[in-house]
């Protein structure tokens, strides 16, 4: 069911005035119109500098480009699991038009909850399962760590790169493929060693594992987890990484290569637009360089020129479609064919991978 905007303020005044006239009496204000209600669920603190953050400067945003149309709420440190569906509820109880979960876990959560709550419009960040009052959006993520594989190949002289990974779900492994897909095109002698740390949001965890793949000579760090921890390390430690989610920048002057930050505004304000208008319909989003919902930001002065070039070359390149990194032949690194020669994964596919590509000695944690 969409949501039906009341009359026209200018509509309702012009009403009352010609009731007014005829009757000869005093009309009233035409009442505004009531925001409407956005609810935001963030798995991160918003000061993580990192996934939530971004999430919730889209949010601060929205509120900029509507003003008083909209009220906006958010909750913060969300667990996956009950928790989140307990939160969600109450989104929805409270009076929330709209609700953004912003997490995987949450996908499961958002389903119950959207399926008691069948008026309230609901939106779920990277997952599959939709329905007629809840629709799904993701970043092509996989776009900005095939950019960032390109430099930590062209960058390491140890040629060991790493990469701290938070859970092994299909947008984390799609990612790790890209990263080392387009590192190994540029070095086909660098190897990846990948590092689990069962967290989105663990700067402790993160700084650990940061350690730990220094210690076993990696000289570039990637990471798909949310504090700039790994950086930190990165800029002690004298090596190089990039930035995750948002602009990292400032918390390793030397050690930060650039940022692949994302853009979420753009689509929180479609959304809630599409709300307002009656035009809200269930659906698949993806977005990412073309839609500028991601972005490079800040690449280092301090880079060789020619890494400083291949990043803007290969950004472009994906940007106009030239580029679409899984694209087969691809081999998995157990022989199977995975994506067939000359085909492209679609979304759908790309929703599901589970397998690591050919040169990565490493197993998919169970």
């Amino acid at each position: 069911m969409t949501f039906r905007p009341k009359p026209h303020k200018a509509w309702l005044a012009s009403l009352l005035l010609s009731a007014g006239a005829l009757l000869g009496g005093v009309v009233p204000e035409a009442e505004a119109e009531d925001p409407l209600k956005v609810g935001f669920v963030y798995v991160g603190p918003v000061g993580d500098y990192g996934w939530s953050y971004e999430h919730n400067r889209g949010r601060l945003e929205a509120e900029k480009a509507f003003g008083d149309k909209i009220q906006t709420t958010y909750v913060e440190n969300v667990p996956e699991g009950a928790d989140a569906e307990r939160v969600i509820r109450q989104l929805a109880q409270s009076g929330n038009d709209l609700i953004f979960t912003t997490s995987f876990g949450f996908m499961n959560p958002t389903v119950k909850v959207a399926k008691r709550f069948p008026k309230v419009h609901f939106e779920h960040a990277t997952g599959y399962k939709r329905g007629k009052n809840l629709s799904t959006y993701a970043l092509r993520t996989y776009e900005g760590r095939y950019v960032s594989g390109v430099a930590a190949g062209m960058m390491t002289k140890t040629n060991t790169i790493g990469y701290i990974a938070s859970f092994p779900i299909p947008e984390v492994i799609r990612d790790i493929n890209a990263a080392y897909m387009a590192a190994s095109k540029v070095n086909p002698d660098v190897k990846m060693k990948i590092m689990w740390v069962s967290s989105w949001y663990d700067p402790v965890k993160e700084s650990e594992a940061a350690n730990a793949l220094i210690d076993q000579g990696v000289d570039v760090i990637l990471q798909h987890t949310d504090s700039p921890a790994p950086l930190m390390v990165a800029q002690k430690r004298g090596v190089k990484a990039i930035g995750q989610a948002s602009d990292m920048s400032q918390f390793a002057p030397d050690a930060h290569m650039f940022s692949i930050q994302d853009h979420w505004a753009p689509q929180y304000i479609a959304k809630i637009q599409s709300v307002i208008d009656g035009t809200w319909k269930s659906e698949d989003f993806w977005g990412g360089f073309a839609e500028d919902l991601l972005v490079v930001a800040s690449v280092n002065d301090n880079l060789p020129a020619e890494v400083k070039s291949a990043i803007k070359a290969t950004y472009d390149e994906i940007k106009s479609g030239d580029l679409k990194p899984f694209t087969g032949p691809i081999i998995s690194n157990t022989g199977e064919t995975v994506v067939a020669a000359g085909h492209s994964l679609t979304d759908a596919e790309l929703a599901t991978v589970n397998w690591y590509i050919k040169g990565i000695d490493d197993k998919l944690p169970q």
